[in-house]
């Protein structure tokens, strides 16, 4: 990464974090906090530029983003898997900050696209370090998420495809293979293609589910959600 500079933005509600972040990285070669809100829509959404007689308010652009730094429990109550996926569909990589070293929040954060963890008492320099290996595209491998994954003993959650999971929330949901199929404008028999792969890949993972009522138990143990 030598003669690039790193932009990074970073969404957290505390502001005196968020003002002692300035301070830590004004003098830090590389690395340019170009934008903090207290909301992942805020962030993505500036507010419009004040107006000037005669000319209207604009709308300022989003910023152009490596890198977000993003507290992991934010006030607004919003789901710190929905940030991490809305952030990583905007473009920019996501390193979570937090106060604890939650095993569990960790793991569920990797899996929304977390491309890395860090609590909130690490030190500048390593702060820097794991900025920079995600902006060349990798991890920041910190103590916490090696413990995390080597504890990890959730459930393997197998990889659905986007339509495959429409499938499986629907007919879980109590509809018919025929209701699915029609509210997601395809055939009974593409739809029943989708399901029998949901199903395989379920017993791929050591999860096979026999009945309407144990898809419905993935739904809920594995959060998935309607699109």
């Amino acid at each position: 990464m030598t003669g690039i500079t790193i932009t990074v933005g970073a969404v957290d509600d505390d502001r005196m974090l968020l003002d002692g972040l300035r301070l830590w990285l004004a003098d830090v070669p590389g690395i340019h906090l170009a934008a903090t809100a207290p909301t992942v829509g805020e962030l993505l959404t500036p507010a419009p530029a004040p107006a000037r007689t005669p000319a209207p308010a604009t709308h300022a652009e989003p910023p152009c983003l490596d890198v977000v730094l993003l507290d992991l429990l934010l006030r607004d109550g919003s789901s710190p898997s929905d940030n991490i996926r809305r952030l990583r569909a905007a473009g920019p990589r996501v390193l979570v900050i937090s106060t604890v070293a939650d095993r569990g929040r960790i793991v569920a954060a990797m899996a929304a696209g977390a491309d890395g963890y860090l609590t909130k008492d690490h030190d500048l320099p390593t702060l820097v370090t794991a900025l920079t290996d995600i902006a060349a595209g990798g991890t920041a491998h910190c103590p916490e998420l090696a413990f995390a994954w080597a504890h990890d003993d959730t459930p393997a959650r197998p990889a659905l495809s986007p339509k495959e999971r429409q499938v499986l929330v629907e007919y879980a949901s109590g509809l018919t293979l025929k209701a699915t199929a029609r509210r997601l404008g395809i055939s009974p028999h593409t739809a029943k293609y989708y399901l029998d792969r949901v199903k395989d890949k379920y017993q791929q993972a050591g999860r096979p589910t026999y009945t309407k009522t144990d898809l419905a138990c993935r739904v809920r143990e594995d959060g998935w959600a309607p699109d």
